[in-house]
């Protein structure tokens, strides 16, 4: 026997083959320091030459968002002025608004995966897989959403800045394990005037959500350019500086969850399932989506009445 076989025995049970099954992606994809990151702070940024998000790449995504925005508003959108008519919510607040009181400054397009084929393959990306698998587990991760935050310049989340984890519903006590996290792929310069990703790194260690207004003083803005992403642990405290620059900041959130969390969009039952195969890796997709799972209808095999099948 030799040397390394002793010091790296062959994993015996599915969980830890599991386990070094994605050791050995995290370092075929040279991402040991993103997950260090990811363990000591809850968050890491990988730049597009790691990802492999390319120029055209992000050019389509960014196109495909300002279309549909402009049919769903009602207005052009681009992402150096923003929108070609002032905007209106009515008396509409979102969640966090709500909490800080805000005018709304962002509006949110779901389910991208329906719109075009970029979206998927950005779902499926396999830096992006691999450090959410990293987080919540090889087997354990799917889908949850798909979303894009749409947003220009006004108060944001307010004096919050809408610091909340996205686990925060998940019954105490929390463990290592992230049963939510996410993927924010920013298709603009995050800068803090043009409304950057804020957080406090470290707090996905203290097991909590986060007490307002008292963090907000912790928290710091993370700055990336364009094409960058920021992959998070559920149990960061985040949210987002107000934007004070013209123009739009583009961001998808692809979100993912422990397969016993209820994902926040029906994918298994709604998504159109032919889609799945239009993308750069359609079995990864599928299992993601969660889709094959024996309880989504009578799908495991039943047995056979033997007087009745030899008669």
């Amino acid at each position: 026997m030799s040397e390394d076989t002793v010091r790296n025995p062959a994993p015996r049970t599915p969980e830890a083959k599991a386990h070094a099954r994605l050791r050995d992606k995290v370092q075929s994809l040279g991402l040991e320091a993103y997950v260090t990151d990811l363990e000591l702070n809850g968050f890491t940024v990988v730049p597009p030459e790691v990802t492999g998000l390319t120029e055209q790449a992000r050019a389509r995504l960014i196109e495909v968002l300002l279309a549909k925005s402009e049919e769903l508003v009602g207005c052009p959108f681009s992402v150096e002025s923003g929108a070609a008519e002032e905007l209106d919510f009515g008396e509409y607040r979102g969640t966090l608004e709500l909490i800080s009181g805000a005018k709304p400054s962002q509006f949110q397009l779901v389910q991208l995966c329906t719109y075009d084929r970029a979206f998927r393959d950005l779902a499926v990306n396999e830096v992006a897989v691999t450090l959410m698998r990293y987080l919540i587990g090889f087997h354990a991760a799917r889908f949850s959403s798909h979303n894009c935050f749409v947003k220009w310049a006004g108060e944001g989340y307010g004096e919050s800045l809408g610091l909340h984890c996205d686990q925060g519903q998940v019954p105490q006590p929390w463990g290592r394990i992230s049963m939510t996290a996410n993927c924010n792929w920013c298709l603009t310069d995050y800068t803090l005037e043009n409304g950057a990703f804020a957080c406090v790194p470290g707090s996905h260690l203290r097991g909590r959500s986060p007490a307002l207004p008292d963090a907000v003083a912790e928290a710091v803005p993370v700055e990336c350019p364009a094409g960058s992403l920021i992959a998070f642990h559920g149990q960061l405290w985040h949210g987002a500086y107000p934007r004070s620059a013209p123009g739009l900041r583009l961001t998808i959130a692809n979100y993912y969850r422990h397969t016993v969390i209820q994902p926040q969009d029906d994918i298994p039952n709604h998504f159109p399932r032919d889609l799945a195969d239009d993308c750069d890796d359609p079995a990864t997709f599928r299992r993601l989506a969660g889709f094959g799972l024996p309880y989504q209808g009578q799908v495991l095999p039943l047995p056979k009445a033997k007087a009745r099948s030899e008669a």
